[in-house]
């Protein structure tokens, strides 16, 4: 099992490039993952590694064996699932991500629940609204809203969630209502828009009797967190484009309104994301039936809720 561990250690050091951050992520102190490291190494009479004071990088052999260990990992995971399903008693961690809306609203309500009927399994829920890497982050899933950018990855669909244009009704007793895509560009409203590093033009696809367009928006409101822009819109600071789901509560109440009826958002997807070998372990495929099945149930309540017009 040491050696096992041994290339455990080594393929998160090769991902992560750095002793410190797979020692972390593997809850292992720095000390033990180098030792880990240089008994594989000593093993295999090669160097894996180059290090210096300020990095670390792979030898060609280190790069040459990387694959293979991969392989060995995933034979020996998918050999345990096998075990578990006989046993049908799943066991051991998930590692969990989901943007801050739907982790909040959708995926942690439900995990007691499925912690309840699966006792040897414990959840690691990650909430951001970046995008992930779950190979780098050592997740087994991440939940995500829109199309992935990773086409080597696995995608199971939930639903095709409701979107809407909603803004408070002191934010349109001061602007005025807008009714299309084109009033909000036309007369300048303010847009809450989400933004991470790197990213585009901000650009809203919007419903048009000639079909979806695209509609370059503007706004001095920018957030990484979608929270905050639902706070700064039931502040009356401008128009938000949310999830039905994450707005219900507020459309029900009347503290925010649709707006711009006449183009409403595109729906957007919801969908699981995984790796092929996360695949193979039941607690996985467990977790993600579970959660499917809980979360069709309250997006659908959710748009009933909102009461948007059809």
């Amino acid at each position: 099992m040491s050696y096992l561990e041994n290339i455990r250690t080594f393929v998160r050091v090769y991902e992560l490039g750095s002793m410190s951050a797979a020692g972390r992520d593997l809850r292992i102190s720095p000390a033990v993952t180098s030792a880990r490291i240089s008994q594989l190494e000593e093993h295999l009479s090669v160097r894996l590694f180059q290090r210096t004071t300020r990095n670390l990088t792979p030898t060609e052999q280190g790069k040459a064996f990387y694959g293979g260990a991969c392989a060995v990992l995933e034979a020996v995971e998918e050999a345990e699932a096998q075990v578990v399903d006989i046993t049908e008693n799943p066991k051991g961690a998930l590692f969990v991500a989901a943007p801050l809306g739907v982790g909040r609203r959708l995926i942690a309500p439900q995990v007691p629940g499925f912690l309840a009927a699966y006792p040897e399994v414990s959840v690691r829920l990650r909430l951001t609204d970046r995008k992930v890497d779950l190979t780098t982050e050592g997740l087994d899933l991440a939940f995500f809203l829109g199309q992935p950018e990773d086409s080597t990855l696995r995608i199971r669909k939930i639903a095709d969630v409701a979107r809407v244009l909603c803004a408070s009704p002191a934010y349109i007793a001061d602007r005025g209502m807008p009714e299309t895509g084109e009033d909000l560009v036309k007369d300048g409203h303010e847009c809450l828009n989400l933004r991470f590093p790197g990213a585009t033009e901000f650009q809203w696809r919007l419903v048009t009797p000639e079909g979806v367009r695209r509609f370059r928006v503007a706004g001095r409101y920018e957030s990484d967190d979608g929270d905050v822009l639902t706070d700064w819109a039931l502040a009356g600071h401008g128009i938000a484009l949310k999830p039905v789901f994450e707005v219900a509560e507020y459309l029900q109440t009347g503290r925010l309104v649709p707006v711009a009826l006449d183009t409403p958002p595109e729906p957007i997807q919801m969908a699981c994301l995984f790796t092929h070998r996360r695949r193979q372990d039941p607690k996985t495929r467990l977790f993600m039936d579970w959660m499917i099945e809980q979360i069709e149930t309250v997006v659908k309540a959710a748009d009933r809720a909102g009461q948007l017009p059809r």
